[in-house]
């Protein structure tokens, strides 16, 4: 098939970095439920838990573990969730300089997750508002691959789009949670990764194909994912797995495919890493726990 045409094997060697994530910091609060509640209803969990997690620090961990050198640019708090993120970030040689603190607590997530592995999530972003505005103006190490998210300011978004751009990253953005985006902003995207419900959300995949994305690559859950550029689609077979919680799923299959790409993969092979990647987190309860290692998933790729 044809890749997106910016191929990351031609990027400079002096690139400080595989891959720099700009995105969210979060302390995710996790019960587990027998089943999700129904409105109006109260339920008594079977257990409880605290982890770190936040789309950015999910996916930079994500990155990490699959072997890329990988620096962090967000916003905590000054309180001991802050703390214990960065210590988590640095714990997996995540570079955290550019992770500012701010006058704000840091975000956190409540997540429901049932006895199937479903799951809900609240998100109260706090810190991370300020994502580029405490960075203000924003400043990016060099990268083979800028991987961003939104749960922080879309124009911090389109800010650091547009820096990776001029610094000869290839853009690699998961639509998630769902925020409208014009062409200016898409335009700048190399890779996009929505799942069923953003891709829909966002008008399909050959909306975002018009509006300059250059490929479109949307995950499917159980039923693996499809490539979609102006010319070809691919489809990307799934890892069976017996899932028990899908939290961190989608994280680690675009942390997966950000590394993969950051060392020249093509887009198809990085995303069949990326399906293992992301199959293999659903066997592990938690987001940031449940993040394959490179070894684990290379071994799994060759059972």
């Amino acid at each position: 098939m044809m890749c997106h045409s910016r191929e990351v094997s031609t990027a400079p060697k002096e690139f400080a970095f595989d891959v720099v994530v700009v995105g969210s910091a979060n302390l995710d609060l996790v019960a587990t439920l027998d089943h999700l509640p129904k409105p109006g209803e109260t339920i008594v969990a079977l257990g409880y838990a605290e982890h770190a997690g936040g789309k950015g620090v999910n996916q930079a961990v994500a990155c990490a573990r699959m072997g890329a050198r990988t620096a962090f640019v967000g916003c905590v708090g000054n309180d001991d969730a802050g703390v214990f993120l960065r210590g988590v970030l640095e714990n997996e040689g995540i570079d955290t300089t550019m992770l500012r603190v701010v006058d704000m607590p840091t975000g956190r997530a409540f997540i429901n997750v049932d006895s199937r592995g479903e799951n809900e999530i609240v998100v109260v972003s706090g810190a991370n508002t300020q994502v580029g505005v405490a960075q203000n103006p924003l400043v990016l190490p060099t990268s083979h691959v800028l991987l961003m998210q939104l749960e922080i300011p879309l124009t911090t978004v389109r800010n650091a789009l547009q820096l990776a751009r001029r610094n000869g990253a290839l853009t690699v953005l998961n639509p998630a949670p769902f925020k409208a985006l014009d062409a200016g902003v898409l335009s700048l995207v190399d890779v996009i990764v929505p799942n069923e419900t953003e891709s829909a959300a966002c008008g399909g995949t050959q909306v975002l194909l018009d509006a300059g994305v250059k490929t479109v690559l949307t995950t499917l859950g159980e039923r693996g994912a499809v490539i979609n550029t102006h010319t070809s689609a691919t489809s990307i077979a799934p890892h069976k797995v017996v899932a028990v919680d899908t939290v961190g799923a989608g994280d680690a299959f675009i942390g997966a495919l950000s590394a993969e790409l950051a060392r020249g993969a093509t887009i198809s092979d990085a995303a069949a890493v990326g399906a293992v990647a992301g199959a293999l987190a659903t066997t592990v309860r938690g987001a940031v726990p449940s993040l394959p290692t490179q070894s684990s998933v290379r071994s799994a790729m060759n059972k």
